[in-house]
C-alpha cells in the first residue's frame, strides 16, 4: 500500500474537526464543573440539616437553625478546594499527556492527543504511546507492547495492515499509523483520558471512614427514632419546645464534616503538590507514598538524567578512524535514537554519505544491544560488553564501569541483525565510554528515605558495577551490586535474595515486574520509579508508580504519580503530604466520631428515660463549632510528619468510643441529678440544662486537648481558646439570654462543673489505658526529632 507521507490537509483536518471526527475525550479531572458543584450542594449530610432547619424555622426561632450555616460552609470550602483542584489537575494534564506526532501538509507536528482527527498519520517512536486505534502504514522493526489491553507481556511485531490499539505502547523500532478509530470508539481511549482524573478510589484511609460512618448510620436509626418518638411527646412542654429538643439531640449525631474535611485535605495535597510540578494522578497515591516501606528506583532517568556525553572511545580491533565513522553511520541509520546514540551524535555527527541499509535490529531491554547490517560494509552491533564482548573485554568494560561510568561495545557481527541467531560471533572494535549525570538532588532524596526507615533498592538494566558505583557517589553505603543474570529461578530462593541486596544490574523488564511481586509478598508497601518502556510492567504492579516527565508516554499512563518537572527530590514533599493528610484526618475522625457516640447515648439514655432533651439546637451548635468544627478544620489543614501506620479504624474506635461514652454518661448523670424525674419548672429546666451543658464541654474539650496531642504551642492554644470562649459564654449576660443560659444556682452549676471535671479525667485515663492496649507510647509534648510522633 502507497502510503501518502503529506498526510491529511489543513483543510481536511478542518472539515473531519466540524464533523466531530475528532478524538474528544472527557475531561481530564473526571468530573464537570457543574457536576462538583452539585455533588457539594446536593450531599446526604445538607439534606439532613435542610430538613431539620425546616422544623426550627416553623417554631419561628431562626436563630435556633444557626446550624444550617453548615450547609452553606460545607457546600462552599467542598467547592472551591475541589475547583482548585480541578483547575491544577487540567494545568499538569496538559503538559503531562502524551502528545502524538502527526504528519500534516508533508510536516510532522506534535499535537495534544484530543486534537487527532480521522485519517490522521502519526509517527511512532520507542515509547510512545498508541493515543487511538488505527492500522500500521509503514513500519521499520515495529514492535509494540500490548500488555495494558491483554495481560501479554511478550512485544508483538507489527507491519503494514496490522491494526493498533489505543492504549499500547511502542518498545523498538518505529513507524506510521492511519487513525481509524478515535474518541470514544477507540478501544481504550479511556485509559489516557483517566490518567489524571480526580478520584478518592482504593484508599485506606477513605475505606476506613466509609467503615466508620457504616457503624455510625446503625447507631443513628434507633436513637433517631427513639428521639423523635420521645421528645414529640413530651406532655410537659409545648410543641415548639419538643421540636427544638428533637432538633437539638439529632444534630449532634450527624458527623457533618467528616467526609468534607477527608475530601479536602486531599485536594490541597493535589494542589499543593501542583506547585511543585508533581502530578498526582489518582489521590490515593499521595496517602501511598506515606504507607511506602520500599522504594524501587531505577538508575537512568531517577538518580542519573537521561543526558549523556560520549568521555572516550578505546579502539580495540581496528582503528579509532573506522570505528568513528561505523558509529556515524549507526548514528545516521537510527530515526529514533535513544539516550546512547543521541550522545554519539552530539559528539561524533552524522555520516555525510550514508551506506545503504539491507537491516536493523532497534535496541531492546531484553537483549542489551542493537544493530544495523550495511551493504557492502558488514553487520554492526552496539551493545552491553558482557553480552556482546568476550570475557577479557567484558571485565576491561566492568573495571571502568565499576567508577559510574557507562560502557558500550562496538563490534562486528557474524550474521545479518535481523537473522535469528543474530549477533552470532562478535569481533569487538571498540569500547564507548559514556559519562552520565548525577541529578543534583538525588543523594538528599535517598538520605531522607533512609532516615524514614524507607528501604531503598536501585533496580538497572545497566552493568551492575556501574549501578553500584553511582549508588555509592550519593552517599549509600552498598555491598558488591548484584548482577540479575545470577538470580536463582527458584522464587524463593529469588525472593530471599531481592530482600537481602539493595542494589542491581542488569536487569530486564520481566525481572523489574518479579522483584517488585517478590517484595509485596514479603509484606512490603512497593513505590517503583521509572521513566523508560522496559520500567512500565514494573510501575503498573507496583503500590505506587512515579514516572518522570521526560521518560515516554507509556510510564506516564501507567503511573500513579509524575514529576514533570523530573526532580526526584519532590517525592520527600509527596511523603510529606501524604502524612499530613493521614495523621490529620486521623485527629478530625476521632474529634467527630467522639460527638456521634456522645449524642446517640444522650439521645438512648434521654429517650429511654422519657425526659426531654436538656440541649437548644443553638447550643449543641456552639459547642460544634468550637470543640469540633474549627479545631477540625485547623488540625486537617496543619503540617503533620507524623509516620503512617495501619490500623486506623482500630485507632480511631478505641479513643473515639470510650471518650464518647464518658461524655456522655457525665452529661446524662448531671442532667438526671439537677433535674430529677417528673416535671419542673422552667427556672429548674434552664439551670439543670446548664449545668449539664457545663458538664459536656469541659469533657468534650478535653477530648479535643487529648486529640491535639502530641502538643505544639499552636494546638494547645485551640485548646485553652475554646476553654476561654465557652468561660466567656457562660459569663457573658448577651450569651445567657442568646443560649438561655442560668448560672444561678450554686449547687446545680457546682456539679455540673464537678462532672466535667471528672469527666476530663476519665477521659484523660481512656486515652493512657487504650495506649497502652496498643502497645503505644502515649506523648503529651512533641519530641525533638518530630517525624517520631506516635501521633495519638
Amino acid at each position: 500500500m502507497t502510503v501518502d507521507i503529506q498526510g491529511l490537509t489543513s483543510a481536511e483536518v478542518a472539515e473531519r474537526v466540524r464533523d466531530g471526527r475528532v478524538n474528544t475525550l472527557p475531561e481530564r479531572s473526571g468530573r464537570t464543573t457543574w457536576q462538583i458543584i452539585s455533588a457539594n450542594v446536593f450531599t446526604r449530610v445538607n439534606a439532613m440539616l435542610a430538613a431539620l432547619f425546616v422544623i426550627v424555622a416553623m417554631t419561628g426561632e431562626l436563630i435556633q437553625g444557626a446550624f444550617a450555616l453548615l450547609i452553606i460552609a460545607n457546600s462552599v470550602i467542598g467547592m472551591i478546594q475541589e475547583l482548585r483542584a480541578k483547575k491544577t489537575l487540567d494545568n499538569l494534564a496538559v503538559i503531562g499527556e502524551a502528545h502524538p506526532v502527526v504528519i500534516r501538509d508533508g510536516e510532522r507536528r506534535s499535537i495534544p492527543r484530543d486534537e487527532v482527527v480521522i485519517d490522521d498519520l502519526i509517527a511512532l517512536s520507542p515509547g510512545d504511546q498508541v493515543v487511538v486505534d488505527g492500522v500500521v502504514e509503514t513500519a521499520d522493526y515495529l514492535e509494540v507492547d500490548e500488555s495494558m489491553l491483554t495481560g501479554e507481556a511478550d512485544p508483538m511485531a507489527k507491519g503494514p495492515g496490522d491494526e493498533l490499539f489505543s492504549g499500547a505502547f511502542v518498545v523498538a523500532g518505529s513507524g506510521v499509523y492511519r487513525a481509524t478509530k478515535v474518541g470514544a470508539d477507540a478501544y481504550a481511549a479511556q485509559i489516557t483520558a483517566q490518567a489524571a482524573k480526580f478520584t478518592l478510589v482504593n484508599s485506606e484511609l477513605r475505606a476506613g471512614i466509609d467503615s466508620i460512618l457504616k457503624f455510625v448510620t446503625w447507631l443513628l436509626i434507633p436513637a433517631g427514632v427513639l428521639t423523635v418518638w420521645v421528645q414529640l411527646g413530651q406532655q410537659s412542654q409545648g410543641w415548639k419546645d419538643s421540636a427544638l429538643g428533637m432538633v437539638a439531640t439529632l444534630v449532634p449525631m450527624i458527623p457533618e464534616g467528616l467526609v468534607l474535611l477527608t475530601s479536602m485535605a486531599f485536594a490541597l495535597g493535589v494542589i499543593r503538590l501542583g506547585r511543585r510540578k508533581c502530578l498526582v494522578q489518582e489521590l490515593p497515591a499521595i496517602e501511598g507514598l506515606a504507607r511506602v516501606s520500599v522504594v524501587c528506583a531505577d538508575k537512568t532517568g531517577t538518580l542519573t538524567s537521561n543526558a549523556m556525553q560520549l568521555g572516550e572511545l578505546i579502539p580495540l580491533a581496528e582503528d579509532e578512524a573506522r570505528s568513528r565513522e561505523v558509529l556515524r553511520q549507526l548514528a545516521a541509520s537510527d530515526p529514533t535514537p535513544n539516550a546512547s546514540m543521541q550522545a554519539i551524535k552530539d559528539s561524533l555527527g552524522t555520516a555525510e554519505a550514508p551506506w545503504p541499509v539491507v537491516a536493523r535490529a532497534p535496541f531492546t531491554s531484553a537483549k542489551k544491544w542493537s544493530g544495523v547490517s550495511f551493504e557492502g560494509h558488514g553487520d554492526w552491533v552496539l551493545g552491553a560488553p558482557d553480552v556482546l564482548a568476550p570475557a577479557e573485554i567484558a571485565a576491561r568494560a566492568e573495571e571502568i564501569g565499576a567508577t559510574g561510568r557507562r560502557v558500550l561495545v562496538l563490534g562486528r557481527a557474524s550474521v545479518r541483525v535481523d537473522d535469528g541467531a543474530a549477533p552470532g560471533d562478535v569481533t569487538p572494535t571498540a569500547l564507548l565510554v559514556l559519562d552520565q549525570t548525577v541529578r543534583p538532588d538525588a543523594a538528599d532524596t535517598l538520605a531522607y528515605f533512609n532516615d524514614q526507615d524507607v528501604a531503598i533498592k536501585v533496580i538497572s538494566g545497566d552493568n551492575a558495577a556501574s549501578v553500584g558505583a553511582v549508588t555509592r557517589s550519593l552517599g549509600v553505603s552498598v555491598a558488591d551490586a548484584v548482577d540479575a543474570r545470577t538470580l536463582p529461578t527458584d522464587e524463593v530462593a529469588f525472593t530471599d535474595r531481592v530482600a537481602e541486596a539493595d542494589v542491581f544490574g542488569r536487569v530486564t523488564p520481566q525481572q523489574k515486574r518479579a522483584m517488585v511481586g517478590a517484595l509485596q509478598s514479603r509484606g512490603h508497601t512497593v513505590a517503583m520509579t521509572g521513566d523508560g518502556v522496559n520500567d512500565v510492567l514494573a510501575l503498573k504492579d507496583a503500590d505506587l508508580g512515579v514516572a518522570m516527565g521526560s521518560g515516554s508516554a507509556a510510564t506516564r499512563a501507567v503511573a500513579q504519580i509524575v514529576l514533570l518537572d523530573d526532580r526526584f527530590a519532590t517525592l520527600p514533599h509527596v511523603v510529606a503530604e501524604g502524612r499530613r493528610v493521614i495523621g490529620n484526618i486521623e485527629r478530625v475522625a476521632k474529634l467527630f466520631l467522639t460527638k456521634t457516640v456522645y449524642a446517640v447515648l444522650l439521645a438512648l439514655a434521654i429517650g429511654l428515660m422519657g425526659l426531654p432533651s436538656p440541649f437548644l439546637p443553638l447550643q449543641m451548635t456552639v459547642v460544634g463549632w468550637f470543640t469540633i468544627g474549627i479545631p477540625a478544620f485547623l488540625l486537617s489543614l496543619a503540617p503533620n510528619k507524623e509516620r503512617a501506620r495501619p490500623g486506623f479504624v482500630r485507632r480511631v474506635l478505641s479513643l473515639a468510643v470510650p471518650s464518647g461514652i464518658v461524655v456522655g454518661l457525665v452529661t446524662t448523670v448531671t442532667y438526671v441529678m439537677t433535674r430529677g424525674f417528673g416535671p419542673v419548672g422552667e427556672a429548674v429546666r434552664v439551670q439543670s440544662s446548664t449545668a449539664a451543658l457545663a458538664a459536656l464541654i469541659i469533657t468534650a474539650t478535653w477530648v479535643l486537648a487529648v486529640v491535639a496531642r502530641p502538643w505544639v504551642w499552636w494546638r494547645l492554644g485551640l485548646v485553652v481558646f475554646a476553654y476561654l470562649f465557652y468561660t466567656a459564654m457562660f459569663l457573658l449576660p448577651f450569651a445567657q439570654e442568646q443560649l438561655r443560659l442560668d448560672l444561678s444556682n450554686p449547687g446545680t452549676m457546682t456539679v455540673g462543673l464537678v462532672a466535667g471535671l471528672i469527666g476530663a479525667g476519665l477521659v484523660e485515663i481512656a486515652w493512657w489505658l487504650t495506649a497502652r492496649m496498643r502497645g503505644e507510647r502515649p506523648r503529651l509534648w512533641r519530641v525533638a526529632d518530630p517525624t517520631a510522633e506516635s501521633g495519638l
